[in-house]
């Protein structure tokens, strides 16, 4: 028995248990993974937005020589900050459900990489399970291709292969930057008249660039509507009009969306509009008494309402709640 189970070893979900650490409080993290696994999953150069002193957590001083951290630097950073701290981290462990229990406590039923089922139980849940396992599916014939990936992790599969992006933002300007640096004949295709206003400034002129030297062919304001084998079907203009490009490999980078299952398994209520848990953004606690939401998880369907920088703060304020709690109950108890 735990005082608090956190569902997620990401950023913000070692963040949570350090907090609960500091407050005295019993903690344990299942992932289903490993630690930081989104982070792991970032394209293998990528750089951050944010600087290194946004990104710590636990007052843990995040060094590096550059500017902006690298993915690299994050993986280790992480890890050391969940080593100097002791947590405990049960990891490749799946929550499969959440059960409030006649005391008010909750059970969590896990399953590990064995096949092996258990259940954990606390005083308080905390899902912080953020949103880089759920891609957004276009829905278009083709898309389950082998030749398609959400994911792009680095250049070198696709050297002087004729590659489509579909998407314009941060991760697709990205990856077509690193893909014309292998010789790759790159067709970026892109529903906005311009990409996007979020774009890294240090990166932007660099893209509109290579765009201007047309060592990359930008399609605004259009759509791709079918994959096959050897071409992407490109819909354009307001007339619709449609043409193929010749193409071997497809690189969706149209965004990811938080996995809402273990919330709605224990009637964690959501607001229609934007599909966001109910909570109270003082204690981060839902609707339902003793379950807390952490990072992303807590965001609408805009997943880059909340980063690392903000969601990180969300493991005070549920620590300080969760335990205030447990104070009163202690002195109810006596």
């Amino acid at each position: 028995m735990h005082d608090v189970i956190i569902i997620g070893a990401g950023p913000c979900g070692l963040s949570a248990a350090i907090e609960c650490r500091r407050q005295g409080l019993s903690a344990i993290i299942v992932e289903k993974n490993f630690i930081v696994h989104s982070i792991y999953l970032y394209p293998t150069h990528m750089q951050f937005f944010s600087t290194p002193e946004l990104l710590e957590i636990g007052d843990v001083p995040f060094t590096t020589p550059n500017e902006k951290p690298y993915r690299h630097e994050a993986l280790v950073y992480y890890r050391k900050a969940a080593e100097l701290h002791g947590l405990e981290i049960a990891a490749y462990e799946e929550a499969t459900a959440i059960n409030r229990l006649e005391d008010g406590t909750f059970s969590v039923k896990t399953v590990n990489r064995r096949g092996e089922r258990q259940t954990r139980e606390a005083s308080s849940v905390v899902i912080s399970t953020g949103y880089f396992d759920q891609p957004n599916w276009i829905g278009i014939p083709g898309e389950d291709l082998p030749k398609v990936t959400h994911y792009f992790r680095e250049a070198h599969p696709y050297t002087g292969m004729e590659v489509a992006i579909i998407g314009g933002s941060n991760s697709a300007v990205d990856a077509a930057l690193e893909l014309i640096r292998v010789g790759a004949m790159v067709d970026m295709i892109y529903r906005g008249d311009s990409i996007s206003g979020n774009i890294k400034p240090w990166v932007r002129p660099i893209f509109e660039s290579m765009v201007q030297k047309e060592k990359l062919r930008l399609h605004l304001s259009s759509r791709v509507t079918e994959i096959t084998p050897d071409t992407v079907v490109v819909s354009s203009g307001s007339q619709g009009e449609s043409y193929a490009l010749d193409n071997d490999f497809v690189l969706a980078m149209t965004g990811f969306r938080p996995d809402r299952r273990l919330m709605s398994s224990i009637g964690v209520l959501m607001d229609d509009d934007m599909d966001k848990p109910v909570f109270d953004p003082a204690t981060m606690e839902t609707n339902i008494p003793g379950v807390y939401v952490a990072g992303v998880i807590a965001s609408g369907r805009n997943a880059n309402e909340i980063f690392i920088e903000t969601g990180r703060r969300h493991g005070a304020l549920i620590a300080a709640h969760a335990a205030a709690k447990r104070l009163t109950e202690d002195k109810e108890r006596n």
